[in-house]
């Protein structure tokens, strides 16, 4: 398992820690932001593999946001795919 750490921008939230297994997320923390809706978030990333994660998540916007946390999710994971291909 590899720990994979990335600094969201743009977004409420200021620190996502991924822990990873090849293409699949075992668990995600995430510091800042809504904390609810995140937790949540985290639960529902656990088992899933990039891919189904970038579907879903790419492109969300909060508000008058260009990004969100969802979109921040996906551009990390996007970061860690470039890493490790």
């Amino acid at each position: 398992m590899e720990t994979f750490v990335y600094q969201p921008k743009g977004v409420c939230s200021s620190h996502m820690e991924f822990e990873m297994e090849g293409d699949i997320i075992r668990n995600v923390t995430i510091v800042g932001g809504c904390n609810g809706n995140l937790q949540g978030i985290c639960r529902i990333l656990r088992n899933k593999t990039i891919a189904e994660v970038l579907e879903a998540f790419e492109g969300v916007r909060c508000g008058f946001k260009t990004t969100s946390c969802p979109d921040q999710i996906a551009a990390a994971l996007k970061q860690y795919q470039s890493q490790h291909v």
